[in-house]
């Protein structure tokens, strides 16, 4: 073969950066996704969904919990992996996560480099069902060591979800509409994992909800007032 044509066979050098070098030179991580699935069940504690351990998990997982998660597949989005994992591992499916954080911890897996693209996702309890052969609800004060540093995703979410609901009375709309004030509060002590003084939530969120003028009767005493968040209205 003439030696012209055996370069126009030959496939084309890869590009280079300013270094000489192209990515094939450099170190390639594993990607992969795992998602906060949060929840508050029967307005009882915050709660998460956690991957149940099988006998044919990695021997890296050490027979723990986990989260919902897998690695990034070639031409595949973050987001479309998201949706797997949740689907596939945990039997979960019509949540949009959104992005949290990336763990890059060289230590956080034993089974090499592997770049975790944590996503969060709050649901209403009545809107979430889960798949009790692959997963469950777990209290978040409840939690076991989990593999791959999965804890440290699970505290990230937890706190950006409590940072939330202490500005605002319903952001994740976690509350069916309306409710009382005792409803309201259950909820924010659930969330906060702690008693909070009534007098004081009352203060902190009068000006951020709308009274509906109905009422629900209880049981015994006058009926308690319905209200919604002023964001709803």
């Amino acid at each position: 073969m003439p030696f012209e044509q055996k370069r126009a066979n030959r496939p084309p050098d890869p590009p280079r950066d300013a270094t000489g070098r192209s990515l094939a030179d450099y170190p390639r991580p594993s990607v992969a996704v795992d998602t906060a699935v949060l929840t508050v069940p029967d307005g009882i504690a915050l709660s998460i969904v956690l991957v149940r351990p099988t006998p044919d998990d990695e021997p890296s997982a050490g027979g723990r919990h986990r989260l919902p998660g897998t690695f990034l597949h070639e031409g595949e989005r973050l987001a479309e992996a998201v949706l797997r994992s949740l689907r596939d591992k945990a039997g979960v499916t019509g949540l949009a996560p959104r992005q949290l954080h990336v763990f890059d911890d060289p230590d956080r897996d034993d089974r090499g480099r592997v770049l975790s693209v944590a996503h969060v996702v709050t649901v209403p309890a009545r809107e979430l069902a889960v798949d009790d052969a692959k997963a469950s609800l777990v209290a978040v004060d409840r939690i076991p060591d989990l593999a791959y540093q999965h804890d440290a995703i699970v505290e990230l979410a937890v706190a950006a979800l409590r940072a939330e609901y202490r500005s605002a009375p319903d952001p994740r709309r976690l509350l069916e509409a309306p409710f009382t004030l005792r409803d309201l509060l259950d909820l924010h002590e659930a969330i906060a994992g702690s008693p909070i003084p009534r007098d004081a939530f009352r203060r902190a969120m009068s000006g951020a909800l709308v009274d509906t003028g109905d009422s629900r009767r209880g049981l015994v005493g006058k009926p308690a007032r319905l209200f919604i968040p002023g964001t709803w209205a």
